[in-house]
């Protein structure tokens, strides 16, 4: 009998083996803890204006050079399930603002590293949980006092407004760039901008990424630029047309398979000029219906496009039906599916549509001065494909700042003044309590210091020191009082017009508080043992790569 196996005890003999489970403080919430504390330190160093670039390179071999948290966050391939729910927290504030991303992960990973402070002092985590819950009700309140009076209402045409709401967004991701790309994502935008501005859609603002030139080269255009060549001899039409055929140009095979018998080589020369009579016919008929130009969403065949040539019409081809459907709603068109006659209701209009060379690279630009315009295109320029990459992400963050602005206007103090003034109050607040709830409430106050902190030190400044300005200046009654990067001092953000939208802010306290409470309420972990076959994630990334438009 003593060859026997030692028989499971306890939860292990409940479960199938290959199951791991860990349960109390330590083991648990102290190590999950312990996860999101390095996920937030990963994020922490890209915060603000002098953050920090991260080079991270994904399992595709991709290279992305960037300070923007999202992207990092989606790139690295978390595998902690703890950690994972900072990265849900973090996904969806840049669903729902398109910003503060790291705001959220930082403050999550700086509320779980007081909530250990306070648990290794003895307080049960559903103590923290709840001081955690009511610092952030008051959190809210205090947010909302401490809005700029007359910013509710705002003109989302008038570009100052729109630009000083931006600044802070994108001077975050592109420092000492700001103004350029403000100007650019501002104008891009009111020119999108439907009547009702709840309605603003962020993908009616394009991005085209060309390599050469720099920041300064960047343009505007009212309409959609293609990074393609027009098919045939014709590059340039003035106030066309535009048929849109989603199905191709080409003569069709028949859907059934049919035998023809020729007799004599008379017969055989007619079968071959019917085909071409037809092909004739169907563009004649384009043409006369007023249209210059034709996109087709498939193949165009040779013949076709003969004849095309000789009726004088434009051909383009765009392969992608996302980039279809877009340059449908530039011009106004609406696609067919086969090669027919348009109706004259279906047909679009572009002011222009020509073929250009930028810096070496091809691209087909259809643009539409006049109203109607529901897309326009940011054209970005740049010495590397990383630096436009990253480009495109300071424009989008812009773009979604704009959306954000249009359903909510309200901004508070920016550059940590508003960090500042919650954690003061929030002190006052966790004194005037009693019970245990009251060391949350402080630690949770203390947890705001980290975003001044996290400036100034990226900012190589001495932090204590403007820790210690700020609060002094917020005690005196100015609320306004914020870091000037620049100077490396403390002054008025009405004067540094450092602004942040009262929404991102909300947001991002609310989605990290939510985190923080989620984690510190696991008190065991039961994972099982992981199946075997492909992963589920290298399917989906597999799957994703061949849908990518």
């Amino acid at each position: 009998m003593v060859g026997m196996s030692m028989q499971p005890y306890g939860i292990q003999s409940m479960l199938k083996e290959g199951y791991r489970h860990l349960s109390g403080l330590d083991e648990a919430v102290i190590k999950n803890i312990e996860a999101c504390k390095e996920l937030s330190t990963i994020t922490r160093t890209s915060l603000g204006p002098n953050g920090m670039n991260k080079m991270v390179i994904n399992h595709l071999d991709k290279l992305f050079v960037t300070n923007d948290a999202a992207t990092i966050v989606n790139e690295l391939e978390i595998q902690h399930p703890a950690a994972k729910l900072l990265v849900l927290a973090a996904k969806a504030q840049q669903e729902e603002i398109g910003d503060g991303a790291n705001l959220t992960i930082s403050f999550a990973g700086e509320l779980l590293q007081n909530a250990e402070e306070l648990i290794r002092m003895g307080l049960h985590p559903s103590e923290i949980i709840s001081g955690y819950t009511k610092a952030v009700n008051k959190a809210v309140e205090i947010l909302e006092q401490l809005v700029e009076s007359g910013s509710e209402t705002m003109d989302v045409r008038n570009k100052d407004e729109v630009i000083s709401r931006m600044r802070a967004a994108v001077a975050s991701k592109q420092f000492g760039q700001e103004e350029i790309i403000c100007s650019l994502v501002a104008d891009a935008c009111i020119q999108v901008c439907p009547k009702n501005p709840t309605n603003f859609n962020v993908d009616n603002v394009r991005v085209a990424k060309l390599l050469g030139g720099g920041l300064h080269n960047s343009c505007i255009v009212r309409g959609m630029v293609l990074k393609s060549d027009a098919v045939g001899s014709i590059k340039r039409m003035e106030k066309a047309k535009v048929a849109v055929f989603a199905g191709g140009v080409d003569t069709t095979a028949t859907e059934t398979k049919g035998t023809v018998l020729i007799h004599s080589a008379e017969q055989l020369e007619n079968y071959a000029k019917t085909e071409e009579a037809k092909v004739e016919e169907l563009i004649k008929a384009v043409a006369e219906s007023g249209a210059k130009v034709i996109v087709s969403g498939g193949s165009i065949g040779e013949m076709a496009l003969h004849f095309c040539e000789r009726y004088k019409i434009m051909v383009l081809k765009i392969s992608s039906k996302f980039e279809l459907r877009r340059f449908c709603r530039t011009a106004g068109a609406v696609a067919h599916l086969k090669l027919s006659r348009p109706s004259p209701d279906d047909l679009g209009y572009v002011d222009s549509i020509s073929v250009e060379e930028i810096g070496g690279v091809t691209v087909t630009i259809a643009r539409n001065e006049e109203g109607g315009n529901s897309i326009s295109t940011v054209v970005l320029r740049g010495s590397t494909d990383s630096i436009l990459d990253d480009l495109e992400r300071a424009v989008d963050d812009g773009v979604n700042t704009y959306k954000a602005m249009c359903r909510d206007s309200r901004i508070v103090p920016g550059a940590a003044a508003t960090e500042i003034e919650l954690a003061q109050r929030l002190k006052e607040y966790a004194n005037a309590e009693i019970g245990l709830d009251k060391y949350a409430i402080s630690k949770y106050a203390e947890s705001f210091e980290f975003v001044p902190k996290t400036l100034a030190d990226n900012a190589g400044l001495n932090a204590m020191e403007i820790i210690a300005a700020l609060y002094t200046g917020h005690g005196s009654g100015n609320t306004k009082l914020g870091i000037d990067l620049e100077e490396g001092a403390c002054k008025d953000v009405s004067e540094t017009k450092v602004w942040d939208l009262f929404a991102t802010k909300l947001f991002a306290l609310r989605y990290a508080s939510d985190a923080a409470c989620t984690v510190l309420r696991v008190d065991q972990i039961i994972m099982a043992k992981p199946a075997g076959g492909p992963r589920r994630d290298a399917a989906q990334a597999a799957g994703a790569g061949a849908e990518e438009d």
